[in-house]
């Protein structure tokens, strides 16, 4: 998937401003549900990706979002924090760092560190690495294009879609669709072209949503 709509954007997950200012309201749930769903995967495969367990990823998860909620109106007013991105990427990293705090004092040993080239508690940066914001970026276009396509499904005929998954996604080629499925050949380049369409649709609806560098 990431090989062929890789190119609908060069700005992956943009976050739109009146979502943003929604979530100064703790009460908004269906804000904060529309918040969840968008960002709690990027956040959870960064966190595995950092060599935290699910439980200790799915906390991430948990104290990152809760940290948003607590600190949302502060970044708000304080442009110097930077863009959306570059913040919920701090608050991540931030939250990754209290879990190998934890571990490392459980084991009363900073042997956990070693494998991220830390040899000790106090080494832990503050910013993220170079290498951590690439796997950012990463984790953020794959994020991105799996809710963009989870929002066109539901705008598509099923067998629209599924012409279009085996195609574009999994890399069939087309005479194997067409012999599998029993549909000719053009079925399929419409099918693609179709939600291709609408896909960029969908990533242009994001942004012009709040520019998130």
């Amino acid at each position: 998937m990431d090989t062929a709509l890789t190119t609908l954007t060069d700005d992956p997950l943009p976050t739109r401003y009146s979502l943003l200012s929604r979530l100064k309201n703790w009460e908004d749930d269906e804000s904060w549900r529309v918040f969840f769903d968008t960002y709690w995967r990027l956040i959870y495969a960064v966190a595995l990706k950092s060599g935290l367990t699910d439980a200790e990823a799915q906390e991430v998860v948990q104290e990152t979002i809760i940290c948003v909620a607590k600190n949302i109106q502060k970044f708000k007013r304080d442009r110097k924090l930077g863009s959306f991105k570059g913040w919920l990427r701090n608050l991540t990293h931030w939250r990754i760092a209290d879990q190998c705090r934890k571990r490392a004092k459980v084991l009363q040993s900073d042997s956990v560190l070693l494998s991220q080239g830390l040899s000790s508690l106090d080494e832990i940066p503050e910013e993220p690495s170079e290498a951590v914001a690439r796997e950012w970026e990463s984790e953020w276009q794959r994020n991105m294009l799996k809710a963009a396509l989870a929002q066109v499904k539901r705008h598509v005929r099923e067998e629209q879609y599924q012409l279009f998954d085996l195609y574009v996604i999994r890399e069939w080629p087309v005479d194997r669709i067409t012999q599998t499925l029993g549909v000719s050949a053009s079925r399929v380049y419409l099918a693609k072209f179709r939600i291709t369409r609408l896909l960029k649709k969908e990533v242009r609806r994001l942004e012009e949503r709040w520019n998130t560098g």
